[in-house]
């Protein structure tokens, strides 16, 4: 097997005939079609090419070989839009994985079979296609913010349990809750008394559940229906010491009132949030909603695979996509084409006849470049990584925060504010970044020193587009984990096990190193995200209100006082 017979060293095959004069039959096939394998042993075994081409690269061609998997580097993995990509790379292999279960076909059973027949009879075989990371790095890069979110909804709310769905909703609206109570918690009818409770509760359920969930490990007793017990047992704890009142002369002792006031204003609103969750779920379990991806496999039942030649899995799939992202569908099959095209325009000029097998979706756009060759676009413009179009808002959104992170301590400490008040509210940026970024990477699966890890320098990365808590948190957690490009094969297995619990599925995921290397390191950025979010619109008015200072008159004094100090050095 050779990457690319044309070039390939130290003894190529020899071409049959002159440069020049070779020949190329493209073989369009669906990936789960069991007609799509026979005909293409029928045809290799009739032509009896120099060269079987097939729609590969070398790392898919070894793992459809059942060869060890190739370890995945580290940082490749946990830098940029790395998960992003797993996603989008894991949503297209679980979906071909899926139909390839309805029709009782192994996905990619179509090139093995082409690999396989050119072995028997002796025939080189050619890997043409373009590196899978590669593809799929494009492929993100050239979406949109909006198409982004677009996808990720339709993941969300069309692969995603209901239930799961559901209740990451409701936390995302208890988030947002949360400053709403701290802010304007009097109006509601959120006293402080009330609050306090909810603090003590919180305290008390957390307490117990890292209890219970310890006495868990030690006895051996780790599992999902464990981790269940564990947050039961906390729930049922915070319960009994909010109702009771227990425990909350000795947590107002230790806390100041703002600590006190503003915990107790996140806990209600994320309690609030989860309440509207589980009736999102609830809501969408008997619409319907979430279910989309099951009934459009369903809707195969009584379809001819034999269909599917018209396009293949992936290529129709992504056809929709290319309604509302032309970039992205560009990168996963136009590129493609051009990028398959050249490599069988080299066979050919160098005088070999080829057998190409691809996806039926493919077979047009590479005709059509081999037809007119000199329409093909330059190589290189189909390699490498590709820069992301329209505007970074990521990079954008970073930058502002940074900017306005230290234009917000330079302008107070200009305005006079005493550096014991301007280290206090550093300190809860420290405490408040890294309680939720290490809370939330705990909670994910990491080791304590992982979670600990992320947690110091959650404070610095969430003012430094170039960094992210949850590299440093990863990188942690790969001391212990070894991940490859087989656990997505893994996951896909376990997802399409209908007859276990939920429960179960889950726990045996993040059993899976990628996938809990990926939860850990996202739950960690998530945490500081939400942290930096708490920070802006909760802890700051609330701890200048609580000294009756009015922040924006001071930002607006050390802003004066910036200007004639610049006025000064310049004049």
């Amino acid at each position: 097997m050779n990457d690319d017979p044309a070039d390939a060293a130290p003894t190529p095959p020899r071409p049959s005939r002159a440069a020049g004069e070779g020949s190329v039959r493209i073989v369009g096939t669906a990936h789960v079609s069991a007609e799509s394998v026979e005909e293409v042993e029928a045809v290799v075994d009739e032509e009896r090419p120099d060269v079987v081409a097939v729609e590969l690269d070398e790392g898919r061609y070894r793992q459809m070989k059942g060869e060890t998997p190739d370890d995945l580097d580290p940082g490749d993995l946990l830098q940029g839009n790395t998960v992003f990509q797993f996603l989008a790379y894991w949503m297209l292999s679980y979906v071909q994985n899926r139909l390839g279960d309805r029709f009782d076909v192994e996905p990619g059973a179509d090139m093995l079979a082409a690999v396989e027949t050119a072995e028997r009879l002796g025939l080189d075989v050619a890997l043409v296609d373009r590196d899978i990371q590669t593809t799929i790095q494009r492929f993100w890069a050239r979406m949109s913010l909006v198409e982004k979110a677009r996808m990720v909804g339709a993941l969300a709310f069309g692969v995603t349990d209901p239930r799961i769905a559901g209740v990451a909703f409701g936390l995302l609206v208890g988030v947002l809750l949360g400053p709403v109570f701290g802010l304007f918690g009097g109006a509601l009818g959120l006293t402080d008394a009330l609050l306090a409770r909810v603090t003590t509760g919180a305290w008390a359920g957390v307490v117990a559940a890292m209890l219970a969930n310890f006495l868990a490990a030690e006895f051996e007793l780790r599992s999902v229906p464990g981790v269940f017990a564990s947050l039961a047992v906390g729930a049922l704890v915070g319960v009994a010491a909010f109702l009771t009142g227990a425990g909350v002369d000795a947590v107002t002792g230790l806390l100041s009132p703002f600590v006190v006031g503003a915990m107790g204003s996140i806990v209600l609103g994320l309690l609030v949030g989860f309440g509207v969750g589980l009736l999102a779920a609830v809501v969408m379990s008997v619409t319907g909603v979430g279910l989309a991806a099951e009934e459009d496999l369903d809707d195969f039942e009584g379809f001819d695979p034999a269909e599917l030649t018209d396009a293949d899995v992936v290529t129709a799939m992504m056809e929709e996509f290319r309604q509302f992202s032309p970039g992205g569908a560009a990168a996963l099959i136009d590129e493609r084409d051009a990028y398959i095209a050249h490599r069988l325009v080299r066979l050919r000029e160098s005088g070999f006849s080829v057998v190409a097998i691809v996806g039926a979706g493919h077979r047009e756009g590479i005709e059509r470049y081999l037809e007119s060759p000199g329409t093909l676009p330059p190589m290189e413009s189909l390699t490498g990584t590709a820069e992301p179009g329209g505007v970074p808002w990521g990079k954008v959104v970073g930058y502002g925060v940074s900017v306005a992170f230290l234009a917000f301590f330079l302008l107070l400490a200009m305005a006079g504010v005493r550096n014991e008040r301007l280290l206090t509210l550093f300190g809860a940026w420290f405490l408040i970044n890294g309680a939720f970024a290490a809370g939330l990477a705990k909670a994910a699966g990491a080791r304590w020193s992982s979670a600990s890890v992320g947690g110091l320098v959650a404070w610095m990365t969430s003012i430094n587009p170039l960094l992210a808590p949850g590299w440093f948190t990863g990188y942690m957690e790969l001391r212990h984990l070894t991940v490859n490009v087989a656990d997505i094969g893994r996951l896909n297995d376990l997802l399409s096990d209908e007859t276990r619990p939920l429960g179960e599925v889950i726990a045996d995921m993040f059993d899976v190193p990628l996938f809990r290397l990926i939860m850990i390191v996202a739950a960690t950025n998530v945490g500081s995200i939400v942290a930096s979010a708490l920070f802006a619109l909760y802890v700051v008015p609330q701890f200048f209100g609580a000294a009756d200072v009015n922040v924006t008159q001071l930002m607006l004094e050390g802003a004066r006082e910036s200007a004639r100090v610049v006025w000064g050095v310049l004049a």
